[in-house]
């Protein structure tokens, strides 16, 4: 039986999202609301491989230091892991939206083990998110969505972007 996996954003969709989009300190962690509840209940009930797939703008750069970073993401994933929530991978792109890197979403490069894998059923898996740019990414591998919408217009520069 192929594995239907749940794709799912960081930023805005497990955490919520800082005013200057950089979860850099304890400081502005915040968990969405009933986070733990929702997911710990797929998790505990549903066949869902749970991966993880976000964009962190420029992570290692001066704007974005690593070793800020790293404490408040490894914080989020045992306060998850706690509830019985476990990412079979997290995936991160590093990257600036006006790179447009192959790996940054809504492209599909960080994916690619997924992508025409008869292990995986991503027809019947979900990418869940907050921005625009996870819903493009659930139809650009042919996926369905679930859009959080906080801000209906998060993400949409970075479309644009792509297709100029």
């Amino acid at each position: 039986m192929k594995q239907k996996v749940l794709f799912i954003d960081r930023d805005g969709t497990m955490v919520l999202e800082p005013s200057d989009y950089q979860l850099d300190s304890f400081e502005k962690l915040e968990f969405y609301p009933k986070v733990f509840q929702y997911l710990g209940k797929i998790a505990a009930e549903l066949d869902f491989e749970l991966v993880m797939v976000t964009n962190q703008d420029g992570l290692g750069t001066d704007s974005h230091p690593e070793v800020n970073f790293w404490p408040v993401h490894n914080l989020v994933m045992k306060a998850f892991e706690n509830e019985g929530v476990v990412f079979k991978e997290v995936l991160i792109d590093k990257t600036f939206a006006y790179e447009n890197a192959p790996t940054r979403k809504p492209a599909t490069g960080l994916l690619t083990k997924y992508i025409n894998n008869p292990d995986y059923d991503l027809e019947n898996s979900f990418v869940i998110g907050d921005r625009i740019t996870d819903v493009e990414l659930a139809k650009n591998f042919g996926s369905k969505a679930i859009f959080i919408k906080n801000d209906e217009t998060l993400g949409s520069k970075e479309i644009a972007s792509k297709s100029t």
